[in-house]
């Protein structure tokens, strides 16, 4: 059984993140980078189940410029067996990614995908499911728990109000939500091990996918700055106030 698992390369978690000057986009200039934290835990489950015996082959694919070979080859340094990277200098929306996504899984015909749940840069929590959509494959989101069981996995997601467990038959798209595992530390023989592993690079014209983008980003701004909060005397005080002052009630 293979394992298809997509990887991001967004602004590392611990980065405070800016605004250009001019609004257009956020300032990534000499900023760090590293891989979406979903996603890392995406590569840790298909290599645990890998090292588990349920999975042969696990195959990391990244999609943009560049530099996300550096990211690629994190996956390969984590157990990921080769990498592809889908090179393009064009923005890529949900719809976008899950298309060339696509292309890719037909290609490599996985028995599972999976993908970290949302990207920490757009937050859109949209791939996954549109991934499914257009494979017409079956789906579990937000994923604590995976058990490969003969042709099916068992995925136990968190919903509002606890878990369900759903059963999948193969092949299936699982999105990975924080509880599933802690991915593990990068020793360094296995970085070296990493840069001998094969990397394939295509483009999104080689898969037939067009990146023309159906969205296009107006202006990016930082959040206003909060106002400090009020004590008040009794209960009477924060009627008041919440009535004549922020008028609430």
């Amino acid at each position: 059984m293979k394992a298809l698992v997509a990887v991001k390369r967004v602004v590392d978690y611990n980065v405070k993140v800016r605004v250009k000057a001019d609004g257009s986009d956020v300032d990534i200039t000499n900023v760090k980078m590293s891989m979406n934290p979903f996603d890392e835990i995406a590569v840790e489950e298909a290599v645990r189940q890998k090292e588990a015996g349920h999975l042969t082959e696990v195959v990391a694919v990244s999609l943009g410029t560049k530099q996300c070979e550096e990211t690629l080859r994190t996956a390969l340094a984590m157990g990921a067996d080769r990498a592809i990277h889908v090179e393009t200098e064009d923005p890529l929306p949900p719809l976008t990614v899950a298309k060339i996504l696509k292309a890719v899984a037909e290609q490599e015909k996985p028995d599972l995908v999976f993908l970290g749940k949302q990207a920490i840069d757009d937050d859109a929590n949209q791939t996954a499911q549109m991934l499914a959509g257009l494979l017409h494959a079956p789906q579990a989101t937000f994923a604590s728990q995976v058990q490969i069981k003969d042709h099916e996995v068992w995925v136990t997601r968190e919903i509002d109000g606890g878990t369900e467990t759903l059963a999948l038959t193969l092949p299936a798209v699982i999105s990975t939500d924080l509880r599933l595992n802690e991915p593990r530390y990068i020793k360094l023989p296995n970085i070296m091990q990493a840069k001998r592993k094969p990397l394939h690079k295509q483009t999104p014209q080689e898969l037939n996918v067009q990146t023309n983008a159906q969205l296009q980003m107006v202006s990016v701004a930082e959040p206003k700055n909060r106002k400090a909060g009020i004590k008040v005397a009794d209960v009477a005080e924060l009627v008041a106030r919440l009535r004549d002052e922020a008028k609430v009630i």
